[in-house]
């Protein structure tokens, strides 16, 4: 079944928009990470590395914007040699950015002067009708700011020398872009901007898209968004960045606000043959401690999954997040294999990651998007839900008189108190007499129970048994501490007897108190 932009998900209310264009190797993505302040483009210099548009959303006072990082055109009119396979689909996704944005940034190498390519791309700009500014990048020296000059002849009205290196110039060319924003944002009494409630953006959920090269992370990404937001292509390795799409999520009758993050494909560490694939897995990598939920996407093949499949699902089980496992391309075996025989290979070849459900789609034909939607925000409600102490303890307690633990150690276990220390994962702790008592296989067997009795479907639980200690000091007996009313005064301590005879008494002659004793 299609998803649209309607009534479960749909893209979320534009912020205005600043694009950073030129051709291949001049610096865009070195700019884009100095106007954000960190590392989110993968900045390498061989030409080509940036693919997809990587937007991220900035504020300046009360000004909010976001700014979006592009690939580099490199091709010519007309010209069919010495074209990269890229080139084409980096240009589509180049025009798109240009149409959405309301302010463009033309970056262009004072090193290498005017090119054919920045003449060509200043011609594109101005047919665009959008405000440019032109910045001169790696203007590392007052000499190389000099020649910036030469760059007037590209007809814009102002050329900014840039130095990404040193952080020159950055400031003057980031505020004189803001000052072209359109007005769309009116600052409240509070100190606020309306429809941008700093609250909501805290709140925003990040859903990340992570598995092996090849499985259609990308695929299930614009199948969602319904719209070709990143490259889609059979070439393993198409996606390098942490590509973060802003979109809206149908979640207890009204549209909450949420990021899809398109990483790149994890392949084995021994298979990381250079530089750039190796910051396309940090960034993934990345991705995943900073999600709130994740999707694992694996093939619906009836040869399983693979190892690599179990790599990345011990890395998911380590971060303690949520997760939906998704098994994409059931199109191909739809015909020759049913879901539960598929769904039992799957969870055989995935033992650890039984707490996740478990979903089959297919992102080319769109089909059964709709039950991964209601599995995502039936996840997201378990993230926000609260167990009563009260009621874990009566759970808990219920399983442990219905289910006696083995005995493990020199003693049989006994559970004193559990405590709920934290939700996201969940986080129990449980006093016990001693922690070595109890077995694995009863603590999965608390796990279960837990799950199933508050339905938390997606989330890893971790139990930690600590032991109870062996005296706890009453309240009141602390020092400091109120006394209660209608409670005794304590007595006065003794005074302790020193060696020394009080005043005006003599002391007793030694060995007097033996020759008493004796009469």
């Amino acid at each position: 079944m299609p998803i649209t932009s309607g009534p479960e998900t749909k893209k979320s209310a534009a912020l205005p928009t600043i694009a950073i264009v030129g051709r291949p190797n001049v610096g865009k993505s070195s700019l884009f990470n100095a106007i954000v302040g960190r590392r989110v483009s993968i900045v390498h210099e061989m030409p080509g590395v940036t693919r997809d548009r990587v937007v991220a959303p900035l504020a300046r006072g009360v000004r909010r914007f976001q700014l979006i990082d592009t690939g580099g055109l490199g091709m010519l009119p007309g010209e069919s040699r010495k074209v990269d396979v890229w080139d084409s689909r980096i240009a589509d996704q180049v025009k798109v950015a240009v149409e959405d944005a309301d302010v463009l940034i033309f970056v262009a190498n004072v090193q290498d002067g005017v090119v054919n390519l920045d003449e060509e791309v200043a011609r594109k700009l101005r047919e665009s009708g959008k405000p440019v500014l032109l910045a001169a990048n790696k203007c590392d020296n007052p000499a190389l700011a000099d020649q910036a000059v030469e760059f007037m002849r590209l007809g814009f009205a102002e050329v900014y020398p840039v130095s990404c290196l040193h952080r020159n110039g950055v400031n003057a060319l980031v505020e004189s872009a803001i000052e072209l924003l359109p007005e769309t944002e009116r600052p409240r009494e509070d100190g606020g901007v309306d429809g941008l409630d700093s609250e909501n953006i805290a709140r925003k959920l990040n859903i990340a898209v992570v598995g092996r090269p090849n499985v259609g992370k990308s695929s299930l990404v614009n199948a969602l968004l319904g719209e070709e937001r990143v490259m889609v292509s059979d070439v393993a390795g198409t996606t390098r960045d942490a590509i973060d799409v802003d979109f809206e999520l149908r979640f207890r009758g009204a549209m909450h606000p949420a990021t899809l993050v398109d990483t790149a494909g994890l392949r084995k560490t021994a298979k990381v043959d250079t530089v750039v694939e190796y910051f396309s897995v940090m960034r993934a990598k990345s991705a995943i401690e900073r999600a709130d939920l994740i999707l694992f996407v694996v093939e619906a093949s009836p040869d399983g999954v693979t190892a690599q499949d179990r790599r990345i699902a011990g890395l998911i089980q380590q971060s303690g997040k949520g997760c939906v496992l998704v098994a994409n391309k059931f199109d191909v075996y739809k015909e020759t294999y049913k879901v539960k025989q598929m769904e039992s290979e799957v969870r055989y070849s995935l033992p650890g990651m039984n707490y996740a459900p478990l979903v089959f789609v297919s992102a080319r034909d769109r089909w059964n998007l709709d039950g991964l939607l209601d599995r995502i925000a039936g996840v997201m409600e378990q993230l926000e839900l609260k167990i009563p102490t009260g009621v874990l303890n009566r759970v808990i307690m219920d399983a442990f008189e219905g289910h006696t633990p083995p005995v493990v150690g020199a003693a049989p276990l006994k559970l004193f108190y559990a405590s709920m220390i934290g939700m996201t994962p969940p986080r129990i702790l449980l006093f016990v007499n001693n922690p070595k008592y109890c077995a694995d296989n009863y603590l999965a067997f608390l796990r279960n129970v837990v799950r199933n009795a508050f339905d938390l479907s997606g989330l890893p639980i971790e139990i930690e048994l600590r032991e109870r200690p062996k005296k706890v000091l009453s309240i009141r007996s602390e020092p400091g501490m109120p006394r209660k009313r209608g409670s005794r005064k304590p007595a006065a301590a003794p005074e302790k007897k020193s060696g020394k005879p009080a005043a005006g008494k003599s002391a007793p002659r030694k060995g007097a108190s033996k020759k008493r004793g004796r009469k």
